[in-house]
Order: structure tokens, then sequence, then C-alpha cells
């Protein structure tokens, strides 16, 4: 798979994933989004970053193992 196709196809599955948890668990959507406002700047970012990277790792094993 072409690098441009294997990033598209994990950002659109990003947005499933986004787009399911805002259907599916609303109430709990806005519970977090409550936390995530009292959460200091830098406790935020530190998270993204982590989840990012993950994300990534995650995604080059599957490249890897020939799953995508």
């Amino acid at each position: 798979m072409e690098l441009t196709t294997f990033f598209l196809t994990a950002l659109a599955l990003a947005f499933v994933i986004e787009g399911l948890a805002y259907a599916v668990f609303p109430d709990l959507v806005r519970k977090m989004m409550a936390i995530a406002i009292t959460m200091p700047v830098s406790r935020l970012r530190t998270i993204g970053l982590g989840i990012a990277f993950l994300g990534c790792i995650t995604l080059w094993f599957m490249k890897k193992l020939g799953g995508l």
C-alpha cells in the first residue's frame, strides 16, 4: 500500500471512531471535555503526543505484519 493511501486510511478510521464516540457516548464525551478543560495545557499536550506516538507505532506494526 502506498504511504499516502496508508495514512489517509488511518485518518479516515480515526474520523469513524471519533464520530462513533460522539454518536454512541455523547454524555461521556461531554464529561471528558469538562475534565480536559481543567487540565493544564502541558498535560494535554503530553497525552496527545503519547497517543499519537502509540498510533504511529501500531500503524507501523500493522504495515510490517502485512495487515495493511
